[in-house]
């Protein structure tokens, strides 16, 4: 079973302290950039560096008074400092400090959100190798199609999360960029190379150009692959819950002893965790839209865009690291019911080879229309009389005028559907990579 967490909590990058200390770092970059480049004394930059301290009481009491966090910030940490005070936030302005300590923590934040998903993606190759060969129905419409296994919808699920990998790693390199460029953008008052010392430092590039901040669309296209992600998560979940309906049962979220489902039915084994993957989802998608609501701001920018980062940073990044945890606790305690998916298979008998049926027919030269109409009065009688396909097939005039007793039955064969099943898998979990493992023989069921 996956350990909770086995890192720090997500929660801590967000944490006031960790948040403040992210500003003084800033700070105390600049300082340093501005010493290198003979702007203020050496001596003070190493005097900051070495007895600038968070004093968070006496910055919430400065506050209460100014009105303004950074002022309260940069007042309360250059108190205690005498004469190498004054050299905290030179040639500053406060999104200077906000904007590149935010992306900052985005970008450790995103750390932990890239090991959440290398861990379910371990996970989901082993259910894809696991269940291989684990047959079960394909549905359409929820409607029995075409035979599948269980390790083809986790290699999907596989697929799907490694795009989403892509994506975060992505978005990470998109946000990570910090500005020190002053009021408007313009280097007024500080020089470009401050800017690309603090950054680089910090592990982050300088904004090409700003405003006051660095432009929005970054953070945009970042939320909006959280919320890509918690849809594929929300796709897993909604398969799995479908899976576990009473009906269905191919599979069951873990269901611990002492566990209650309900608190009126004792009977109840309720999908609940997945439910709150599934709600989880519509939440990220929500910050999302915030967040593109954040892009247009006034002229060289205004502050309604802080409010709304001051929630969905933490929220949205803290609910998908949620998320990916639980949903990898699901999968890797998954019970799977091999033979219930089996039964179920059988619900409509030889039908869901209907295709193969028509195409054979095709092959020996019906027309597509004609076939389709031969094939379609059988499988009919299936659903409202309950006959068999394969008997009504292999009495049918027409059918049996074309094709062979044996060639019929080749027909009903889920070895022939499936042959290339492992190819599939191995080539969702190996990408685009071209040492792909040969295919290996089916030993599906008839």
């Amino acid at each position: 079973m996956i350990e909770r967490y086995t890192r720090p909590i997500m929660g801590q990058i967000w944490s006031e302290e960790n948040k403040f200390a992210k500003w003084l770092e800033v700070e105390l970059l600049a300082c340093e950039a501005l010493a290198e480049h003979g702007q203020i004394p050496r001596a003070a930059a190493e005097k900051l560096r070495q007895r600038a301290v968070l004093n968070l009481p006496r910055m919430r009491e400065i506050e209460a008074e100014v009105k303004h966090d950074v002022v309260a910030f940069v007042s309360s940490v250059a108190e205690p400092l005498g004469e190498a005070g004054r050299y905290l936030h030179l040639g500053l302005t406060s999104s200077d400090v906000i904007d590149t300590a935010f992306a900052v923590q985005l970008c450790e934040a995103t750390d932990l959100l890239l090991a959440d998903v290398e861990s379910l993606l371990a996970i989901l190759t082993r259910l894809a190798r696991e269940h291989a060969q684990t047959l079960t129905i394909g549905r359409t419409h929820g409607v029995h199609a075409e035979p599948i296994t269980f390790g083809l919808k986790a290699a999907h699920w596989y697929a799907e999360m490694q795009r989403g990998q892509t994506r975060l790693r992505q978005a990470r390199q998109d946000i990570a960029h910090g500005k020190i460029s002053g009021a408007v953008g313009t280097f007024a008052n500080i020089d470009p190379e401050i800017e690309a010392f603090v950054c680089r430092r910090l592990g982050l590039q300088p904004e090409p150009i700003s405003t006051q901040i660095v432009p929005r669309d970054r953070h945009a296209a970042f939320f909006s692959t959280l919320a890509l992600i918690g849809s594929s998560l929300e796709r897993i979940a909604t398969e799995l819950r479908h899976l576990q309906r009473t009906e269905v049962l191919e599979v069951e979220e873990p269901f611990s002893p002492g566990q209650k489902g309900s608190s009126a039915m004792p009977h109840k084994r309720n999908p609940w965790q997945l439910e709150n993957v599934c709600g989880s989802a519509r939440l990220l998608r929500g910050y999302a839209l915030s967040a593109f609501e954040n892009i247009p701001l006034w002229h060289e920018r205004d502050i309604s865009h802080s409010s709304v980062e001051r929630v969905i940073g933490p929220d949205a990044t803290i609910l998908l690291d949620f998320m990916l945890v639980r949903l990898s606790g699901i999968l890797d305690r998954l019970v799977v019911h091999p033979e219930r998916m089996h039964g179920n298979m059988t619900t409509l008998g030889e039908m869901i080879y209907s295709e193969h049926v028509l195409l054979a027919l095709v092959r020996k030269g019906v027309s597509r229309d004609e076939a389709y109409r031969w094939v379609q009065r059988n499988a009919m009688r299936v659903w409202e009389t309950g006959a068999s396909f394969a008997a009504a097939v292999r009495q049918d005039p027409d059918i049996c005028g074309l094709l062979e007793p044996a060639e019929i039955d080749r027909l009903f064969d889920a070895r022939h559907a499936l042959r290339h099943t492992q190819t599939i898998i191995e080539r969702a979990l190996m990408g685009n990579r071209d040492d792909r493992e040969p295919q290996k023989e089916s030993t599906l069921p008839r």
